[in-house]
């Protein structure tokens, strides 16, 4: 056996480096949110100007995403994975140190590459994996996604009160930088290239189309929906999307493959993480409002910012439950299964949040099961996705599926948000029917997720491709 093979063993150590990575960006992501009005009053800025922290990231992400996940196909995924860290390492430290809303914008910008992230592990888990535990490694990353995105709305409050917001970004600092010294030491370069290049006009078709299109959904309720701003954005979206389909069909280095989006595993996929990232996000928008309502309202708790965080405990504890059992099934009997699980469970949380919101533990039962569904649904998509396309394209498929989620969590944080406005009463306080509202409208939401995963081709668990190749 050679030394080489010796060291492609340990991939278990591997699993551990880009768990760390994951967390790392998942944290950054969400840690900010519930901090923002406190960001706000210390750089001396305006909400519209405090919102641009999370736009900003969100946007870069979605840009940036595809096109480093479709480089790492073509020049290594190790190599492009320590670019990206280190791109999100500067960002951190440029957050941390920023006084203004100006600098702060900009370093959420450069934090932004860290969404490339999750595609790259996805492909060198499929490269360096036993076949066998690939679906299982999969569903672990995937619901770190939604593991990170918890504790960081559970720790921002006591990181605030004990230390400053500048704490948000020196914490998660630490676990990145110890990721990009392990990848570049232990982590080794996967074997499987696509030589090519990627084309600049396909590359800012993308770009275009998804800038245009995610800047008037996420600012749509401050600037007004019918405002020409909004509407001229959204128009000009609607005419980048298909002049860049048409691009990229006819390219001879797309960045994106219109024939692998056009199978039916990917896009019934793809529509599923739509629905999908529209619960999840909605959810960390409409629960943590609803909880910290005063309780002089009737309804609302009266939380803290950090007590509200403890509501979203038992949703974190759900996707680290789903996460293992999700990749076990689809080893064993195939992703489709644990799609259709989480699909149900997600649907019946929001379900039971309509129903019976009186009561702290009706609150907690829900975001458990809403946990355990998202849990589910994540790691089987990716899983799905894997299972869908070439090795070659693993990269650049998964970053596509991960934007699609975005841009659904994008549309329901802002269509859940403006159901809640659209009920505020003369005190400036939301009624309890607009929540109950959003919450059946993520319900019907999710039920239309069971629909599409119904759709989505079964495809071969793990243990049945072992046996052929055997």
């Amino acid at each position: 056996m050679s030394s080489i093979d010796v060291h492609r063993q340990h991939y278990n150590v591997t699993f551990t480096l880009l768990a760390l990575a994951a967390v790392a960006y998942a944290l950054l992501q969400s840690l900010v949110a519930p901090a923002l009005l406190t960001i706000q009053h210390d750089l001396h800025t305006t909400t519209a100007g405090a919102a641009w922290i999370l736009s900003a990231y969100l946007l870069s992400a979605s840009v940036v995403t595809p096109i480093a996940g479709r480089l790492g196909d073509m020049f290594g995924k190790k190599l492009v994975l320590v670019a990206v860290l280190v791109v999100l390492a500067a960002g951190t430290v440029l957050a941390g140190l920023a006084t203004s809303i100006t600098v702060m914008i900009v370093a959420r910008v450069i934090q932004g590459a860290g969404g490339a992230i999750f595609p790259l592990a996805f492909a060198i888990i499929r490269d360096e994996f036993p076949r066998e535990r690939v679906p299982h490694g999969i569903a672990l990353i995937s619901a770190i996604l939604g593991i990170g995105g918890g504790l960081g709305i559970v720790l921002a409050g006591p990181i605030v009160a004990h230390f400053s917001y500048h704490w948000l970004f020196w914490f998660p600092l630490v676990a990145v930088v110890a990721a990009v010294v392990g990848t570049i030491f232990f982590v080794p370069e996967s074997p499987v290239r696509t030589p090519g290049r990627i084309d600049p006009i396909g590359a800012l078709l993308l770009s275009g189309w998804l800038v245009a299109l995610l800047i008037p959904v996420s600012e749509g309720e401050s600037w007004g929906w019918t405002s020409g701003k909004t509407l001229a954005l959204f128009a000009v979206a609607a005419v980048l999307i298909p002049v860049w389909i048409w691009y990229e069909s006819r390219s001879r280095a797309p960045v994106v493959d219109m024939r692998m989006m056009r199978l039916r595993g990917v896009w019934t996929t793809n529509l599923a993480a739509l629905v999908f990232g529209f619960g999840m996000y909605s959810s960390f928008i409409l629960v943590p409002e609803f909880v910290e309502l005063p309780s002089s309202t009737g309804f609302g708790f009266g939380a803290s910012v950090t007590k509200a965080g403890l509501f979203m405990v038992p949703a974190t504890i759900g996707m680290l439950l789903a996460g293992p059992v999700s990749g076990r099934l689809s080893t064993t009997v195939g992703s489709k299964l644990p799609l259709l699980l989480g699909s149900v469970c997600s649907c019946a949380a929001f379900v039971m949040l309509a129903a019976a919101h009186d009561a702290d533990w009706e609150i907690y039962t829900a975001m458990l099961v809403l946990g355990i569904g998202i849990g589910f649904a994540f790691a089987s998509m990716a899983n799905l996705i894997v299972e869908a396309v070439p090795s070659h394209q693993t990269g650049v498929a998964t970053g596509m599926n991960t934007i699609v989620r975005t841009i659904g969590g994008a549309i329901g944080s802002q269509v859940t948000a403006g159901i809640v406005t659209a009920t505020v009463v003369a005190n400036g306080l939301p009624t309890e029917n607009g929540f109950t509202i959003a919450f059946a409208a993520s319900a019907a939401a999710l039920a239309v997720g069971f629909v599409v995963a119904l759709a989505v081709p079964a495809g071969r668990s793990a243990t049945e491709s072992v046996a052929e190749a055997a």
